[in-house]
């Protein structure tokens, strides 16, 4: 049942991503069909990212009083109404309302769906996690090209949500009975104690008080996650300002996303295997070259190289951060204190593209706008590098530098 469980995970995660990322490749339709301006569709796929990152403290909390497979289960069902609501929308204002709808049902779903899967697999989380990851990724590499051939064949941009409303209710249906048989929700709602020995939080205050574990991971993805923010959502302006087409420039990106499936894949089992803190770092310094290379960069097959690097880097850097804090966090506060985590990161990172785009209209080059980032992510190196060595920064028992 764990298997058919984990199965039915990653079939929704994957759906849950697709919801978030099928609004980008759908700007053009939507001005088109609504008589919107780029502006005003700007602010349709920024509420999708606002809304992903809303509810997850407030989940947290909620996981404190209801099991993980309800709330999984909830998220399943939230989904499928954004999206039928979005499939309805015939105007601005109910565009906004759809995509924020979906960008709640994605946040809710991975602040519940992570220290479950941790919690199915707790002597293989970072490869559990890598591999539901995986599923997540594969939605952003193939969203583009899916959605584009819906509309091709059926010629309505709606049908993509309206297809996608009943494929999470089909799927939803499929892990509630996974989860009945399992005997995780039953008539007492135990399905916290069937799935970790009843080890299911109770107190959200307990969950904060792990303020050091948190601001510790999140020291260890939130800059550089910032930087990626910023870089991909800029990354075809910045490859035209070097002179590179728009279609090179497109397929470019996509091979920077498409590097997040092997990074998400193999960068979960290396979790499992490698010290967690000095492999987070190692990621960072590795976002950090690429990131100053990618400056620097002035040919076609340099780009190319950069993209795969980075986006390998970038990538990886979310199954690693994740299986630490599953972890570095005691058991009985886990899924609150990571929710904690999750949503004061992402709430961080969302506004890199927001910084780019402010400096960049003030003036500054991109170059030097990517360079700014790499040094705050080498700040970060420095820092969290020295209070690791000197045994002062949080770490999963039997990984402490001193052997403590």
């Amino acid at each position: 049942m764990t298997k058919r469980l984990f199965t039915g995970l990653c079939a929704l995660v994957f759906l849950v991503n697709f919801g978030r990322v099928a609004f980008a490749p759908l700007v053009p339709e939507f001005q088109q069909d609504l008589g919107i301006s780029a502006a005003a569709v700007g602010s349709v796929t920024t509420l999708v990212w606002i809304g992903t990152a809303a509810p997850r403290i407030p989940v947290g909390w909620v996981l404190t009083k209801v099991a993980r497979e309800r709330v999984v289960l909830a998220t399943g069902v939230a989904l499928a109404l954004a999206a039928a609501l979005t499939a309805t929308a015939q105007s601005l204002v109910a565009l906004q309302v759809g995509a924020f709808a979906v960008g709640l049902a994605t946040g809710g779903y991975f602040v519940a769906a992570i220290p479950l899967v941790g919690l199915l697999y707790p002597e293989r989380t970072g490869r559990a996690v890598g591999v539901h990851g995986t599923a997540s990724q594969v939605a952003s590499v193939v969203a583009p090209a899916l959605v584009l051939a819906t509309i091709a064949r059926l010629g309505d941009w709606r049908v993509v949500f309206t297809l996608l409303s009943a494929a999470a209710v089909a799927v939803t249906v499929v892990l509630f009975v996974v989860v009945r048989l399992r005997g995780g929700v039953g008539a007492d709602g135990g399905a916290g104690a069937a799935a970790d020995g009843g080890a299911e939080p109770r107190n959200f205050r307990a969950a904060l008080s792990h303020w050091r574990i948190v601001l510790a991971g999140m020291s260890l993805v939130v800059v550089a996650g910032f930087a990626w923010q910023g870089v991909f959502n800029f990354y075809v302006s910045y490859l035209l300002s070097e002179g590179l087409s728009r279609a090179t420039a497109n397929l470019l990106l996509t091979v920077a996303f498409a590097a997040g499936v092997p990074a998400f894949w193999l960068g979960g089992r290396l979790a499992d295997r490698l010290p967690k803190v000095p492999y987070l770092l190692a990621l960072n310094a590795v976002f950090l070259v690429a990131l100053v290379a990618l400056t620097y960069a002035g040919s076609l097959l340099a780009f190319g190289v950069v993209s795969v690097v980075i986006g390998y880097a970038a990538h990886a850097l979310f199954p690693a951060v994740d299986t630490y804090m599953l972890s570095t966090l005691p058991a009985p506060d886990r899924a609150s204190a990571y929710a904690v985590f999750s949503g004061a990161a992402l709430l961080v990172e969302a506004n890199g593209s927001g910084v780019v785009g402010a400096l960049t209209d003030s003036g500054v080059a991109f170059d030097s706008v990517f360079r700014l980032f790499a040094a705050a992510v080498a700040v970060l190196l420095v820092a969290a590098g020295t209070l690791y060595l000197a045994g002062r920064f949080p770490t999963p028992i039997d990984e402490s530098p001193a052997g403590e």
